[in-house]
């Protein structure tokens, strides 16, 4: 399975690059956000359990989270070809949890693409992008919380991968269409 991580900062563009991978390698989005929904909204033991941590204001637990992961690999595995993790990991315990459940199914990450955009051109992005999808949390304040945030808790992620043998850092700034054929030869290079 070709099984690829997307990371970086918020208005990084993982989102517009998730859906160019997704077509060009008929890969299946795996969006941990997206999982949570769908377990609690068909009222799953996962899904009650996320609720239950959830509604006291608290992260869902890794375990839980891995779960979620585990159950639709497992329902998918035999008919995809590769997953796109998007969101996930967001910490080092979560990257190990993630090598071991992949490890179960005879697979593992081939790649990690790091999209790299300064901090002053994310700020940027995610302004114009509060102004046109109207998302009140895309104000300076808050993004330069979830930059500060990101930078502090997420980026060691990012060294778990280097020391897999698993990064390709992208430059994550130009036309989409450039940074998309840098992402393509990083996957094509694993393949």
């Amino acid at each position: 399975m070709l099984n690829i991580v997307i990371f970086g900062p918020p208005g990084s563009g993982k989102g517009t690059q998730s859906e160019n991978l997704i077509k060009k390698y008929k890969l299946e989005h795996i969006s941990t956000g997206d999982l949570l929904r769908h377990e609690i909204q068909t009222n799953t033991q996962l899904g009650v359990l996320a609720k239950q941590h959830m509604d006291k204001g608290e992260l869902v637990p890794d375990e839980v989270i891995i779960g979620m992961i585990d159950r639709f690999i497992d329902k998918n595995v035999e008919k995809v070809k590769g997953v796109i993790f998007d969101g996930f990991p967001r910490t080092v315990a979560q990257a190990k949890a993630l090598k071991d459940l992949l490890n179960d199914y005879k697979t593992d990450v081939s790649v990690m693409l790091n999209l790299e955009v300064p901090d002053d051109e994310l700020l940027v992005r995610l302004i114009e992008r509060g102004k046109t999808s109207g998302r009140s949390d895309d104000n300076e304040e808050t993004i330069k919380k979830r930059i500060e945030v990101y930078n502090s808790q997420t980026r060691p992620v990012i060294d778990f991968y280097q020391k897999d043998g698993k990064l390709a850092n992208i430059k994550g700034v130009g036309a989409i269409d450039a940074i998309f054929a840098d992402i393509c030869a990083a996957v094509d290079a694993v393949k």
